[in-house]
């Protein structure tokens, strides 16, 4: 299996392992989340690393600005990281998803896993801190995926198991994350039981 085809496995079942996540009981739609997010809302801000992928791949291709995943992220963080506005976003999309949790979750799902699958590595995504190859966009996507589907799941009071293509890539990112940042010591020494990470720790 090529790099391209694994990195379209772990978006794809990423995907449907949150479309799996997702409640359908009511009365646990405002329930606490994450931070200020209610269950609602938290699905809502996740369904948007579906929404992008779309709305990004329907841009008008521009020549490349972003080289990597882990460049986009820190450019992210740097300029689309304000808490308002992300809380607002999410709390915005959960309202846009009806009624009916499931089925708007599962739609968006098969557009954008079905798009997806007939894209090139090197079809260009037009993101809101520069453009760049799908090959290294998507796996902020599946990243996004995953990690919320286990704040959603940690939420529900279920164990979350991410899918292991998407995890495996997500903890890639982590890695790389870790070294670019100067932390891959401090992560080296909590994930082998050496020492505990500091208060606060997070590589985003």
């Amino acid at each position: 299996m090529d790099d391209w085809t694994e990195t379209q496995r772990a978006f794809h079942e990423a995907a449907h392992w949150f479309a799996d996540t997702v409640p359908a009981e009511k009365d646990t739609w405002g329930l606490p989340a994450l931070g200020v997010w209610t269950v609602r809302d938290l699905v809502g801000h996740t369904s948007r690393a579906l929404l992008t992928v779309e709305s990004y791949l329907a841009e008008q291709a521009q020549a490349v600005q972003v080289a990597s995943a882990v460049d986009y992220l820190e450019r992210a963080r740097r300029s689309l990281s304000d808490p308002q506005a992300v809380a607002r976003r999410g709390r915005d999309a959960g309202v846009a998803l009806g009624d009916d949790l499931v089925s708007s979750v599962r739609s968006l799902v098969e557009r954008a896993t079905t798009l997806v699958a007939g894209t090139e590595a090197d079809d260009v995504a037009t993101t809101p801190v520069g453009a760049m190859q799908l090959a290294e966009y998507l796996p902020t996507r599946t990243f996004e995926l995953t990690v919320h589907t286990c704040d959603l799941a940690v939420a529900l009071g279920q164990p979350p198991r991410p899918p292991d293509p998407a995890a495996a890539q997500c903890l890639e990112l982590v890695a790389d994350l870790a070294r670019r940042s100067g932390q891959a010591a401090t992560l080296l020494l909590a994930s082998t039981g050496r020492q505990g990470l500091p208060s606060g720790f997070s590589l985003l």
